[in-house]
């Protein structure tokens, strides 16, 4: 069975000692970057390989035209499987994605695997604490890859906007554009990321954290279909982003969940945005 949204702590338990199956760590902290792998170091999945956001996840924030990318841009797709590739991902395995945030992290790798096209990737629900909550061990060893990965760029399972795509959108309409961040920070208020504060003119926001229960864990999809489904007409026509592209994919996941399918990411997002005083702010 290929798991494509959520895996539980229980069923991921089951498969630690299947090949065919990689677990990720991608823990962070976007006011202290080094965090997330000192946390690893403290303890993590036994097995679990370390992904950082803004060294595996990202790439360059400057464009070679000298335009700003965003906080967290797409890596070059050559370069991200290669990543992949030393963490000895292969064309069928099973990968399993996990933080301590809710999954505001781990959805960002789920979709960049989709973005190369590899469908068998999933986050474990409830991240770390839910593996915790089962008593199942942690390890301090860092797992030796035997041998290199054999995964190959696939046709993409996402789609995404580009800034001029966005901009155009102003116009003509024709796509919702929901903003990940907190209600705060999409009024413009307590922004203590970006150089600006606002939102993109005619986004709507649905806060990622609204996506999961009191425990960390998402809602079930009959809820957040019902959900979604309030906030979005056609799926195919909505454009998520957030500050900088991540917590964004956390809405995108919630959407697949739903079985609401054909929403695009913009990948630079508000950070992006926010860069040139041309653009307009609301």
């Amino acid at each position: 069975m290929t798991f494509s949204t959520l895996v539980s702590a229980q069923t991921l338990s089951d498969h630690l000692s299947d090949p065919n199956w990689i677990v990720i760590d991608c823990r962070h902290d976007l006011a202290n970057p080094e965090a997330g792998q000192a946390a690893y170091a403290q303890g993590h999945i036994p097995e679990a390989r370390f992904a950082h956001l803004d060294r595996d996840l990202a790439g360059p924030t400057v464009a070679a035209d000298g335009s700003f990318r965003g906080r967290h841009p797409l890596p070059d797709r050559t370069d991200f499987l290669a990543t992949l590739r030393q963490w000895g991902i292969n064309e069928h395995t099973q990968v399993v994605i996990y933080d301590a945030h809710g999954g505001m992290f781990a959805a960002r790798l789920w979709w960049m695997l989709r973005w190369v096209g590899h469908q068998a990737a999933a986050v474990l629900d409830g991240g770390l604490q839910a593996w915790q909550s089962l008593d199942l061990p942690l390890s301090t060893d860092t797992p030796v890859v035997a041998k290199i990965g054999n995964i190959q760029e696939r046709s993409a399972l996402t789609k995404q906007l580009s800034v001029e795509d966005v901009l155009r959108n102003l116009k003509e309409q024709g796509k919702a554009l929901i903003d990940a961040r907190s209600p705060d920070r999409f009024r413009g208020e307590n922004e203590t990321i970006d150089p600006v504060g606002g939102h993109i003119p005619g986004a709507g926001n649905r806060f990622f954290k609204d996506n999961l229960t009191a425990d960390g864990r998402f809602k079930t999809s009959e809820q957040l279909l019902q959900e979604w489904q309030a906030i979005i007409d056609e799926p195919s026509e909505a454009v998520m982003q957030c500050g900088s592209g991540v917590t964004a994919c956390h809405n995108l996941l919630a959407l697949e969940i739903a079985g609401l399918h054909g929403a695009a990411l913009y990948p630079g997002s508000w950070s992006e945005w926010c860069s040139d005083p041309k653009r307009p702010v609301a």
